[in-house]
């Protein structure tokens, strides 16, 4: 299928129907579902400031600090595993509410907990939580966004998970200022690092709510048998009779002797996972490798590493938010402009050259008599600079592609079990990355490291000149497996 006569007659054929988009309401049930990616944000970005505390409270070491860090991402890997199929079962709605009941459970018990175990649990319920709503959020969107702005209402998905780790530093550094340390008491005898894990019961709470005003996905309600349910939601979204025409389309792309399911991502002639998951595979783990979110959960103990004080890494992890957020808004802009794949392969480019200064500029950290490690002045704001940079360049391309991709790659048959696959994928591959972090830090020092994730944005650059495919400007009833 060529993509440059596929965008060519979608832009007419849209375009009669597109007079009756309900625009307000396609973007308004985009945003609630969107909070999701909020939350996605803020549980991930929450633990980066209660470090000290956890391993304070809990008497860690190195090794059990990293565990009680990654173990969320256990929860992530199943919750994204099995949404795809319990969503193609029960609805993506329904996935999305218990995502949010979820999010207010782990909040609340990782401030309360006593011990490793039961802090684990609950970020183990929190993780189920992020993984559905990380695979279901973008899904969603792009079941009820029209093609020609879709890519940047799923985008909104990443700025709405910039902007939740920005409000996590925020709220971490204002709490960690106002008790003095993470692990000062705070209010009414608790200590700062648990009122980082409660703030994040507000958000929560708000989701959940805006939950219950928004339609099912009309392509998951044709698949169940509804059509009346579908043509109604499609009604309502662009018209009465582009509706209509749309739930016509839905059932000639779905199979016709059942259900979605996981078999549908074997080829049926050779059994063997289809080319496409595979591509989808990929790009949920390179978005990992490049080491992200190394940054996002260890960031404070990264910069203190180098000689800043505790209150100064939290204030960089605020900088880094608000760059974050800037880089994700530049990618919405561009990403139905110049499409999905240019921007994946600039993001490997600059993220390759950025991780490669950081990698140096740590190999010239000296250590001090303390035993830290520590940066001259110049050497310092060299990797100040290049791991804002980094970020800027991720942030602006695969933190927010990738996703997108997910999305809308797979056909209506296989969206559920592809994003599955793709999000276990990225969430066993992001434990990975943040379980060995500890590790390497204390085997091959940060300069080691980054040295590994520079490799990996490297190789991803091939990786998409040669295997990804642009999806701008088509049908999701035209994407073939």
């Amino acid at each position: 299928m060529n993509p440059t006569t596929d965008s060519a007659v979608l832009g007419e054929a849209p375009a009669a129907a597109q007079s009756e988009t309900n625009h307000a309401m396609v973007i308004a049930i985009s945003a609630v579902a969107t909070l999701g990616g909020f939350l996605f944000g803020f549980d991930s970005g929450v633990i980066n400031g209660t470090v000290d505390g956890l391993q304070s409270a809990f008497n860690s070491d190195s090794a059990g600090t990293g565990f009680n860090v990654a173990s969320m991402l256990l929860g992530c890997a199943a919750g994204a595993f099995f949404a795809g199929s319990l969503a193609d079962k029960f609805g993506r709605k329904a996935l999305l509410v218990v995502s949010a009941i979820f999010f207010i459970v782990s909040a609340w018990g990782s401030g309360v907990a006593t011990g490793s175990l039961e802090f684990v649990v609950y970020r183990i319920l929190g993780g189920l939580a992020v993984g559905a709503a990380s695979v279901m959020t973008p899904a969603y969107i792009s079941e009820v966004a029209p093609a020609a702005y879709r890519g940047r209402l799923a985008t909104v998905q990443q700025v709405a998970i910039i902007s939740g780790l920005f409000c996590a530093f925020v709220s971490n550094y204002a709490i960690a200022n106002w008790a003095g340390a993470s692990t000062e008491v705070l209010w009414m005898g608790f200590e700062a690092w648990r009122w980082m894990f409660w703030m994040e019961l507000i958000p929560a709470a708000v989701f959940l709510v805006g939950l219950y005003f928004i339609p099912e996905s009309p392509r998951f309600l044709v698949a169940s048998g509804n059509g009346d349910g579908a043509q109604k939601v499609l009604g309502r979204l662009f018209g009465d009779s582009a509706g209509a025409d749309k739930v016509s389309e839905i059932r000639d792309s779905l199979a016709e002797d059942h259900r979605p399911s996981l078999r549908d991502l074997l080829d049926p002639t050779s059994g063997k996972l289809r080319r496409i998951v595979w591509v989808g595979i990929g790009l949920a783990v390179f978005q990992q490798l490049v080491g992200i979110n190394v940054v996002f959960y260890y960031g404070a103990v990264l910069w203190q590493s180098v000689g800043f004080t505790e209150s100064d890494a939290l204030l960089i992890n605020v900088v880094s938010g608000a760059v974050s957020i800037a880089a994700v808004i530049t990618a919405l802009i561009l990403v139905d402009r110049i499409g999905r794949k240019p921007l994946l392969w600039f993001g490997s480019i600059g993220m390759a050259v950025t991780l490669a200064i950081m990698a140096l500029a740590f190999s010239q950290a000296t250590i001090d008599d303390s035993g830290s490690l520590s940066l001259s002045d110049g050497i310092g704001t060299i990797a100040l600079l290049s791991a804002n940079a980094y970020v800027v360049f991720f942030n602006a391309s695969w933190g927010p592609v990738m996703w997108v991709m997910l999305g809308e790659m797979f056909p209506n048959q296989m969206r559920g079990s592809g994003l599955a696959v793709s999000g276990l994928a990225q969430w066993l591959a992001n434990f990975g990355i943040t379980l060995s972090f500890p590790v390497l830090l204390a085997s091959i020092q940060l300069s080691g490291s980054y040295g590994l994730y520079a490799l990996a944005a490297a190789i991803s650059i091939f990786f998409v000149g040669k295997y990804v495919h642009e999806t701008r400007g088509r049908e999701l009833e035209q994407m073939e497996g």
